[in-house]
């Protein structure tokens, strides 16, 4: 049997790790776009917007990822079409993403003074233009820390995308220990990755929303 060094090892992981980024990159950007179009759904001033919003939402943060990532590959296989890993990845991480992001920024939105609405109602300002120039640019900053925290969650997300042959990086782990025999090394070295690639997304969540906070205590 071939002997494979700690530097083979993590080579291979290594190699795997960029997946799991592009992955996290792609699920996280594309999310925000639809989470966007989410977040104006539930605070849309139509009520049937608003209800498919909710339930959009509802779905998606009430189901396990695992099983929307089944279904996106699996479920399209019924129609006959058939799904390479990384778009049922791909696609269902980002619309998973999107129900947690809009609902993030939502009360973002929210938490922006009524009076705020008030006031630029009374300068003649239109509803988007109210978005545009006064509440977005106020909720923005709330927003923050919190959608750099929920970017962990996503980086963390890919790790389950091993289950439909996307090879990321826990797929990689179970493939390289399949060859070395060396379980408690392997998945070590997977954790420690895990560990580099979502503890500066903590920390940096963190520090925004100190200096975030400390900036809105002095206005």
């Amino acid at each position: 049997m071939a002997q494979f060094t700690v530097f083979d090892i993590l080579r291979n992981l290594l190699l795997a790790t960029q997946w799991t980024v592009v992955l996290s990159i792609v699920s996280f950007i594309g999310g925000g776009l639809v989470g966007m179009l989410v977040l104006f759904a539930r605070i849309s001033n139509r009520g049937w917007l608003r209800l498919l919003g909710r339930g959009y939402v509802e779905l998606f943060q009430g189901t396990p990822l695992l099983m929307q990532l089944f279904l996106a590959f699996f479920g399209l296989a019924l129609f006959g079409i058939s799904v390479p890993a990384w778009l049922a990845a791909g696609l269902a991480l980002i619309l998973w993403t999107a129900a947690f992001l809009g609902e993030i920024w939502r009360g973002c939105v929210q938490a922006v003074a009524k009076g705020q609405w008030e006031a630029s109602a009374s300068l003649g300002m239109g509803y988007f233009q109210q978005m545009q120039h006064v509440i977005l640019p106020q909720a923005l900053r709330v927003a923050i820390p919190p959608t750099v925290g929920f970017s962990v969650q996503v980086v963390k997300g890919t790790a389950l995308t091993s289950i439909i042959g996307f090879i990321e990086l826990t797929r990689a782990g179970t493939v390289v220990t399949n060859a070395t025999y060396q379980p408690f090394l392997v998945y070590g070295l997977v954790a420690l990755i895990y560990f580099c690639l979502c503890w500066p997304l903590s920390r940096a969540s963190q520090i925004l929303e100190r200096k975030l906070n400390v900036a809105h205590s002095h206005h």
